[in-house]
């Protein structure tokens, strides 16, 4: 969220311990094939997409997969192997097609140095099981790099497989529990590569700096990102190699105008699922935001009962904030081929959702309008004038954000009015913040200014939300403590769902 405007003490950055200080790359591995930072996501109804990347250009990325470890009798290819200026690694994407809905996938990636991990395929639209996710926001590198937190080893536990020192951060509890939910969505802010200028040591080492920050960030992230589809969106510090305002010509080729995201995620993304709706202008709704998606940018998908929106906060509706002219002074974008290119798509993606097949409509982006703060108005004003008339309009249920470094709940709102119905059946979406995950800015103090329709407000440790769908007619929101696990509020929306197409 912040802004990097600190003075630094320069004369002390030279030297640490006596020694040239410098950017903290991992180790590159004898086999430069050898698979790291592996992530995977959600790609269609019956599709997974794999990324991983390489110290060195695969000519065939491949993948083996099947229903069991010990007999990977599928393989898919393909010819996505890309890298930027600056990058030390290449970004390679193969989708797994054809997969049965609800199944247990082990795959492989193809390398002399790999191990079989697995996954859960994407269950159908309309399936009715109860499932949850996880909503995880602006979380940030751990170790010399980011943030650190004390560490006690009786609390260790390694399923799946992570580095010790993380157990007591948000990577740590996802790892812990590793059953409890089946995907992760990350609306922007993943790693903080472009606060390398906190770190003195880093100094006179900007642009490797930044490489080497995005490296041990994925890499960290990869035992949960590699076993859960990990579902992003893009943030204020994906955009360039720093947050000065007005500095980006300052930055190294490939290191602005989200380059490492867009070539990290871009392959790995959904456009839109196909609609499994029987109505014709439902269908007809769903293919015109296929073609208006952009992924990583905004996009959509569904899995169970839930039909969930990315939406891009950055840019590319008027006033963003961080593209040219807007209030960051970061000069991104736009990335749509035409100007309303997103509104256009998310008002066609909202008036396609038919209820009778996914009741529940969510929609993630990363900067609130409702927020906490010093000020009122707290939040992204151009973004509430964007988004929010199109959510209450197609009946969104409820909106996750970050950006604000703690968490938040608010009573179902519109226009700064609480719908009186509150959470039994309301018209107006229900608004949470879960931007307190952990990164080196640390947490963002709750302030003097509250909305009147605040419910639950915590900064005094990180923290992440879980949804859950439950049935067709309720959704259950909890926020969790990521050093402890204790739940830290929950609450229980109700809605009746009662037509198939809302417009309000």
């Amino acid at each position: 969220m912040k802004s990097v405007t600190t003075s630094l003490t320069w004369a002390s950055a030279l030297t640490v311990g006596g020694v040239m200080a410098g950017a903290s790359f991992p180790a590159i591995p004898a086999d430069r094939t050898t698979p790291t930072q592996q992530r995977i996501a959600l790609k269609g109804p019956n599709s997974v997409a794999v990324g991983w990347n390489t110290y060195q250009q695969l000519s065939k990325p491949c993948v083996q997969y099947g229903t069991s470890s010990g007999n990977l009798g599928s393989t898919a290819c393909s010819t996505t192997s890309i890298t930027y200026p600056s990058s030390r690694t290449w970004a390679n994407t193969v989708t797994l097609t054809g997969l049965s809905p609800g199944t247990t996938y082990y795959y492989k990636i193809a390398s002399t140095n790999s191990s079989v991990e697995h996954f859960l395929s994407p269950r159908p639209a309309g399936d009715a099981g109860a499932f949850s996710f996880n909503a995880v926001i602006d979380l940030g590198v751990y170790g010399a790099d980011g943030y650190t937190i004390k560490a006690d080893n009786a609390k260790r536990d390694t399923i799946p497989h992570i580095d010790p020192s993380l157990n007591h951060t948000t990577i740590g509890r996802l790892a812990n529990t590793i059953d409890d939910y089946e995907f992760v969505v990350h609306p922007g802010d993943l790693g903080y590569a472009d606060d390398w200028l906190l770190k003195a040591k880093n100094i006179f080492d900007g642009e490797d700096a930044y490489a080497a920050i995005v490296e041990q960030f994925y890499g960290q992230l990869a035992p949960i990102s590699g076993r859960k589809p990990y579902m992003v969106g893009p943030g204020n510090h994906e955009a360039n190699c720093q947050e000065v305002p007005y500095t980006q010509f300052l930055c190294g080729a490939g290191q602005k105008n989200f380059t490492d995201y867009a070539n990290r995620f871009a392959d790995l993304m959904p456009t839109t699922f196909p609609s499994r709706s029987g109505d014709a202008a439902g269908r007809a709704s769903a293919n015109a935001a296929q073609l208006l998606a952009q992924p990583p940018f905004w996009y959509s998908f569904d899995y169970g009962l839930l039909h969930l929106v990315m939406i891009d906060t950055e840019t590319d509706f008027a006033s963003a904030p961080d593209q040219p002219g807007g209030s960051a002074g970061l000069n991104s974008g736009p990335f749509g081929s035409s100007a309303g290119q997103q509104l256009a798509f998310l008002a066609a993606d909202l008036a396609s959702v038919d209820r009778a097949v996914t009741p529940w409509v969510i929609v993630a982006g990363h900067r609130p309008w409702y927020t906490t703060g010093e000020d009122d108005p707290a939040g992204c004003e151009p973004c509430r004038a964007a988004f929010e008339p199109l959510l209450y309009k197609y009946g969104v249920d409820l909106a996750v954000f970050g950006h604000v470094h703690n968490s938040q709940r608010f009573a179902p709102v519109y226009r700064d009015v609480a719908d009186p119905k509150g959470l039994q059946d309301p018209a107006a979406p229900m608004y949470i913040v879960a931007g307190g995950a952990g990164n080196i800015e640390g947490l963002s103090d709750l302030g003097d200014y509250r909305p009147p329709f605040t419910q639950f407000a915590y900064a005094d440790d990180f923290s992440y939300a879980r949804v859950s769908v439950l049935d067709a007619n309720r959704l259950r929101v909890q926020f969790y403590r990521s050093t402890t696990g204790e739940v830290l509020d929950e609450s229980e929306l109700y809605k009746s769902h009662s037509k198939r197409f809302v417009v309000q």
